[in-house]
């Protein structure tokens, strides 16, 4: 029986590993969305779903302890204050994972790694008055409108 295999080796070394999780986590915070490979992801997701059981404690220790993973201490106050509290009504399941499909250059299997309850984007466009709804408001597109928005790099 193989005991602490728990964590993907992800080809680096522990050190490496560390360093990119804790990357990606900070990305994750700072851009609420990021792209990158499944695997990536994955260890990605675990890593930002047990921060955000501590920010939703918001406790010094919890600060404190998610200060260890999130070196910026700017990122770790938008954890505590402001990604905590939206999703405070939830009992878990805070981040979701989208499958992206290929990456053309290697192959490589694309996710989107984003939180469940995002922010919306303040825009300038005009509100009718009956609806409440902007001008240019188009129903959702899927995964298509995915691709085609803003994200943060891949890794």
């Amino acid at each position: 029986m193989r005991h602490g295999d728990r964590t993907k080796k992800l080809g680096r070394t522990g050190s490496h590993r560390l360093a990119l999780v804790r990357n990606l986590v900070s990305a994750l915070i700072q851009h609420e969305r990021i792209r990158t490979t499944l695997p990536k992801a994955r260890e990605a997701q675990r890593t930002a779903e047990r921060l955000l059981r501590l920010a939703l404690a918001n406790t010094l220790a919890a600060r404190r302890q998610a200060a260890r993973v999130v070196s910026n201490r700017t990122l770790v106050k938008k954890l505590f204050d402001d990604i905590g509290p939206r999703l405070a009504g939830r009992a878990g399941g805070y981040t979701r994972l989208y499958r992206l499909g290929h990456r053309p250059g290697d192959s490589a299997e694309v996710g989107l790694l984003e939180f469940v309850v995002r922010k919306r984007p303040e825009s300038d466009g005009e509100v009718r008055a009956k609806g409440g709804k902007r001008k240019n408001d188009k129903p959702d597109q899927g995964r298509s409108r995915l691709r085609r928005e803003g994200q943060a790099p891949v890794t």
